[in-house]
C-alpha cells in the first residue's frame, strides 16, 4: 500500500493514468464493445423536479458536468497563484504570460493557414482553438519522467505557462463556444454568484453553502447558453483563500478534489472522448488532422519560443535560470501536448459528428510527436553545443 501511495503521489502518475485511459478508449472504439459504449454514452439521463430540470446524454453530463469540477480545480489553482503564488508579482508573470500568449496565437494561425492551403471546408475554421491548449497533467508527467537533473526553473516555467494557457482556454470557451445566449438565465445566475461573493467576503469556514450555490450557478449558466464549465472557474474564485479562523478553505478544497480530478474525472473524460476509430492512412492527410497536428507540433513551440526570444533579446525578462536553450525548446515542445483541453475544445467545435474522429487523429498524433520531441530535447547535454533559441 505504501508503494502505491508513493506512486500515486508522483508527478507522473496522473499522466500515466491518463495515457492508460486513452489507450483503453481506443481499444474499445475498435472492438465489438464500441456499440455498447456508444449506447451508454448516448443514453439520456435527467434530473427533474415536478417535471422541470435538466436532461442530457451521459456524454454531455461528463463533458458539461464532471468537467465543470475539473475547471473548478483549475480555478482554485489560478486564484491561489494570482493571490499568493507565483503569479502574484507582475514581474514573474511577464515571461510565462507572453509565452502562453504566443503559444496560443501562433498555433491558431498555423491551424488557419493549413486549413486554407489544404482547401478544407470553411466550417473547419471553427476548430481554430483546438491546438492552442496545453494538458498540464500530461506535460508535467512527461517532464517528471525525463526531467531528472534538470533545473527546477523549467518546471516552474512550464507549470506557469500551462496555468495561464488554461486561463486563456477558459476565456476562449466562454467567448467563442457558447450557443444561443439567454440573457434572462444569465441575469438570474448573478443571484447565486452574489451569494458566493458574500460568503467569501464574510470568510465563512463551512463550504456547504458555497458548494450548493455553485451547483445552482452551474445549472443557470448551462441554461444561459454559455458553456457550463465556465461556472466552475467563476465559483472557484469565490472560495476564500483564508477563513476567519486562519484556515484555508481554498487549499483544503484543492487538496481534497485533486486526486478525484486526476485519477477519476479526467480519465473518465478520456474514456468518453478519446475513442479514436482507427482510420486508414489518408485520415492523417485530412486538412483538420493536419491543421491540429501542425498547430501542436510546430505552432506551440514556435509561439512560446518567439515570445521568450523577444523578451530576452530586448532585456525585458530573463530565461529560466540554469536552463540551456535546448531545454527551453524542450519545454516549449511539451506545451504542444494538448490532449484533454484540445479534445474538449474539439468536442465543443464539432460535437459528436464524424469530424470528431479527425480531431482525435490530430490531437493524439500531434501530442505524441510533441511529447517525443520535448523529451529528446530535454535530455540533450547542456552546454555551448546546444541549439540557440531561434
Amino acid at each position: 500500500m505504501d508503494r502505491i501511495r508513493q506512486w500515486l503521489a508522483h508527478e507522473a502518475a496522473g499522466g500515466v493514468v491518463l495515457m492508460l485511459a486513452a489507450a483503453v478508449a481506443i481499444v474499445l472504439a475498435n472492438s465489438p464493445a464500441k456499440v455498447w459504449v456508444d449506447a451508454v454514452l448516448g443514453a439520456e439521463l435527467a434530473v427533474t423536479l415536478n417535471g422541470n430540470g435538466i436532461s442530457q446524454t451521459v456524454l454531455h453530463w461528463i463533458n458539461d458536468g464532471l468537467m465543470a469540477i475539473f475547471f473548478f480545480l483549475i480555478g482554485l489553482e489560478l486564484k491561489y497563484e494570482l493571490v499568493a503564488g507565483r503569479l502574484k508579482q507582475p514581474s514573474d508573470v511577464i515571461l510565462p504570460g507572453m509565452a502562453a500568449l504566443g503559444g496560443m496565437a501562433v498555433p491558431a494561425l498555423v491551424y488557419a493557414g493549413v486549413i486554407t492551403l489544404g482547401r478544407g471546408d470553411a466550417n473547419l475554421m471553427q476548430g481554430w482553438a483546438i491546438p492552442t491548449a496545453t494538458d498540464i497533467a500530461f506535460a508535467l508527467g512527461i517532464l517528471a519522467l525525463v526531467g531528472r537533473g534538470l533545473p527546477p526553473s523549467l518546471k516552474i516555467f512550464l507549470l506557469t505557462v500551462a496555468i495561464l494557457d488554461d486561463l486563456g482556454a477558459i476565456l476562449v470557451i466562454a467567448i467563442f463556444y457558447g450557443h444561443g445566449l439567454q440573457p434572462i438565465w444569465l441575469a438570474q445566475a448573478l443571484l447565486p454568484l452574489a451569494g458566493m461573493v458574500g460568503l467569501m467576503l464574510l470568510r465563512v469556514r463551512s463550504m456547504g453553502p458555497s458548494i450548493f450555490l455553485a451547483i445552482v450557478l452551474w445549472a443557470m449558466i448551462l441554461a444561459s447558453g454559455i458553456h457550463a464549465t465556465v461556472a466552475g472557474v467563476i465559483a472557484a474564485f469565490c472560495i476564500p483563500l483564508q477563513d476567519r479562523h486562519g484556515g484555508s478553505p481554498l487549499h483544503k478544497m484543492e487538496v481534497t478534489l485533486g486526486p478525484y480530478v486526476t485519477f477519476l474525472i479526467v480519465p473518465i473524460f478520456a474514456l468518453a472522448n478519446a475513442g479514436l476509430v482507427m482510420p486508414d492512412l489518408s485520415a492523417l492527410a485530412h486538412p483538420l488532422s493536419l491543421a491540429i497536428g501542425a498547430g501542436l507540433v510546430f505552432g506551440k513551440p514556435l509561439g512560446v519560443m518567439a515570445a521568450v526570444w523577444l523578451l530576452v533579446r530586448f532585456g525585458i525578462a530573463r530565461p529560466p535560470e540554469g536552463a540551456s536553450p535546448a531545454q527551453v525548446w524542450g519545454v516549449a515542445c511539451l506545451a504542444g501536448v494538448g490532449f484533454t483541453m484540445s479534445l474538449f475544445i474539439g468536442g465543443l467545435a464539432f460535437g459528436d459528428g464524424e469530424e470528431m474522429n479527425n480531431v482525435r487523429v490530430g490531437v493524439l498524433v500531434g501530442s505524441l510527436v510533441s511529447a517525443v520531441l520535448g523529451g529528446v530535447l530535454l535530455r540533450l547535454p547542456s552546454g555551448k553545443s546546444a541549439p540557440k533559441p531561434l
